[in-house]
Formats: C-alpha cells, sequence, structure tokens
C-alpha cells in the first residue's frame, strides 16, 4: 500500500490548506476573532485534504513534507508578525503585548490542530516527532523567547521588587507571563525554573542582603525580627497570587538566609 499514489498530489493539496486554513486563521486572529469561524463543511473539507493527502502511506514522503510544511508556517507567522509586534517594547507594555501574542498563538494553534489533526494520530507517532501542539510551542519560544527572554525575565523581577518596596503591580499580568513558561514547558517546570526561577532567586537574594545590612546597622532586635517575619509572609503571599508552588520552599530559604542566618551572631549581639 504504501507505493500507492495518494489520492491528493501535495502540489494540489498544499495551496488549498495554506490558503483555506493556514492564511484565513492567522488573518482572523490577527483581526481579533477569537472564536471558531469556521463551518462543519468547511472543517470537513480541509481535514478530508489533508487525508487525502496522505491516505495511501499515512507515514510516508508526502505526509513528512506537509509537517515540515506545518512546521515552516508556524516560523514564518511568528517570524513576520510576532516578533516583530513585541519588538522595542518596555516595561508593562512588553508584558502585555507578549501575553496577547501567546493568547493568539495558542487559538492558531488550536484551530489548525482540528485541520492536521491526521498527522497528530498517524505520522507524529510513527516517526516519533513532536506533536503539532508541542511544535507549534517551541517555535514560539525559540524564536520569541530566544531573542527576548533576559528583557522579559528583568521586567518581571523589577516589577517584583517593585511590590516589595511597597508598590502595587499588576499581579495578574504577572502571572499570564509566568504561566506561559509552564504552557510551552507542556505544564512542565523545565522552562520556568530555566528562564526565570534561577535568576529571581539569584535576584532575591541580593534584594534582602541589601536589606538585611541596612536593618541591622538601624534596627533593634526586636524590630529586625518583626521586618523579617513580614517579608517571610510577603514572599509566601507572592507564591500564591503568581509565582509557582515549585519556588516556595527555595525562596523562602533564601530569604531566611540572607535575613536570619548571614547576620545570626550580631543578631545574637543585639539581643
Amino acid at each position: 500500500m504504501s507505493n500507492l499514489k495518494p489520492t491528493l498530489s501535495f502540489e494540489q493539496g498544499w495551496p488549498i490548506l495554506q490558503k483555506e486554513a493556514i492564511n484565513k486563521v492567522i488573518l482572523l486572529v490577527e483581526e481579533g476573532h477569537t472564536s471558531n469561524q469556521f463551518t462543519s463543511e468547511e472543517y470537513m473539507h480541509l481535514y478530508t485534504t489533508v487525508y487525502n493527502m496522505c491516505d495511501n502511506n499515512p507515514a510516508g514522503p508526502e505526509a513528512q513534507k506537509l509537517y515540515q510544511k506545518y512546521k515552516k508556517s508556524i516560523e514564518d507567522y511568528v517570524s513576520t508578525k510576532v516578533v516583530p509586534s513585541i519588538q522595542g517594547k518596555k516595561d508593562d507594555v512588553l508584558l502585555h503585548e507578549l501575553v496577547k501574542r501567546w493568547n493568539n498563538h495558542k487559538i492558531i494553534t488550536r484551530w489548525l490542530f482540528r485541520f492536521f489533526h491526521y498527522l497528530d494520530r498517524h505520522l507524529v507517532p510513527r516517526r516519533n516527532l513532536p506533536s503539532l501542539q508541542e511544535t507549534s510551542h517551541l517555535t514560539f519560544y525559540e524564536l520569541v523567547y530566544g531573542e527576548m527572554n533576559d528583557g522579559v525575565r528583568d521586567v518581571v523581577i523589577s516589577l517584583i521588587n517593585r511590590e516589595r518596596e511597597g508598590e502595587q503591580i499588576d499581579q495578574a499580568l504577572v502571572k499570564n507571563i509566568l504561566d506561559i513558561y509552564v504552557d510551552i514547558g507542556g505544564d512542565t517546570m523545565k522552562y520556568y525554573e530555566k528562564d526565570f526561577e534561577e535568576s529571581m532567586l539569584k535576584d532575591s537574594a541580593v534584594f534582602y542582603s541589601k536589606k538585611a545590612s541596612d536593618w541591622i546597622a538601624s534596627k533593634s532586635y526586636e524590630e529586625y525580627m518583626l521586618k523579617a517575619e513580614e517579608c517571610l509572609s510577603d514572599e509566601e503571599r507572592r507564591v500564591q497570587s503568581y509565582l509557582k508552588d515549585g519556588s516556595k520552599h527555595k525562596l523562602l530559604e533564601v530569604v531566611k538566609y540572607e535575613l536570619l542566618a548571614v547576620h545570626a551572631s550580631k543578631l545574637e549581639e543585639k539581643k
């Protein structure tokens, strides 16, 4: 059966999928449509187009070519639409645009998955390839975060430090940004830990080291311990509000070390 020609050649089928599925989905989402805009007839037409291009060899050359074209289409969209919309933006504006673009990206991925689902069912497991969703999410990560993660992470850490100083911040925005790391990691903490948490913990150590030095020189033992207790409570609330649960123990250990362990002997003297 693998030597049989598909019902629909790649040259016949791909222009249909590019125009009626990929380009249309991208255009709709760019225009602000977030709900399904395809009729059941359109959906069946596009799904059947994919099926007919792969039917006689579900894991063969035509299916592999289609998978690569799907991936390339996602790469082109992110490179030409997403990256330019984020470049040059700073602070909260950068974060808001990133959240908007990620939400759009998830909608595009979800819609295209319905049309290309045949590849996920047959080609992906047989060739041990990343799923369509994984491919799409990793493309976003590599092209967007590969270039901008340092800037995004630094803005989030800056907001956290401003909140520590008593400022009101948009906690929902910070949570949405941190959720992106988890989404991209397929609900694992891999990217959250590597691209955000490590730096956040280091910065927290610097922040509390400075606070400890200031307070140990100016406050009584009782005042200092009240401040330390207040800081630990604040960090617990921070985890509940927008940081991930896995950060709680690590963050509290950093704060305890900088505020209590480093200055243990001086605190004893102040008693």
